[in-house]
């Protein structure tokens, strides 16, 4: 019996082993896997796909109001964290009360050096909860030389269910990195 049983223990080592080694060059990806985005001609890259540029990470980001209606300039608008990924597609957790919604979706593109435009999508809700309808945010950021902060504007349009405008917010953008060694103090 304890030899059956070591044949056995043994034979599921080397499959897994074996498929270890065959699955090594394998890759799991989510979404369309279609034809990589072209950049502009107005620029070079020089990393050879989307998922290598500099603007991909975790970034610590705070909006200050600038030139909106009603709004002081540099009244803080929103705060948080934001992933870049490299396909094309951003998650940003806001400081708002999670009963606002805080959590919402982009997708972004290159639109010059070290330029880049984001196209965001938030559902709204009151702090009761109701819905208030969707916001659409919208940036364009430019990174420093060393790619560890970025700056640039922003624009908040909140609609109402039918697609009314019920507020329009710009200002300015500016964000950190987060690296592994960041600590708490770079993110307050």
């Amino acid at each position: 019996m304890k030899s059956i049983f070591r044949i056995t223990l043994a034979g599921a080592i080397a499959l897994i082993s074996l498929g270890t080694v065959f699955a090594s060059g394998a890759k799991a990806d989510c979404g369309f896997a279609g034809k990589p985005k072209v950049a502009p001609a107005s620029f070079s890259m020089p990393w050879t796909s989307q998922s290598e540029a500099p603007i991909v990470g975790l970034w610590s980001f705070k909006m200050v109001a600038k030139d909106s209606p009603g709004i002081p300039d540099g009244t803080p608008i929103d705060a948080g964290f934001a992933q870049w990924h490299g396909d094309g597609t951003e998650i940003m957790n806001s400081s708002r009360p999670p009963a606002t919604s805080n959590f919402c979706l982009g997708t972004w593109e290159q639109v010059g050096h070290r330029t880049y435009k984001l196209n965001h999508f938030a559902i709204s809700s009151n702090l009761d909860g109701t819905p208030i309808g969707p916001a659409r945010i919208r940036e364009e950021v430019t990174l420093d030389d060393d790619a560890d902060r970025f700056t640039g504007t922003f624009s908040i349009d909140q609609y109402d269910k039918t697609g009314k405008l019920l507020m329009h917010v710009q200002g300015e953008i500016s964000a950190k990195r987060i690296k592994v060694t960041t600590p708490i103090q770079d993110v307050l």
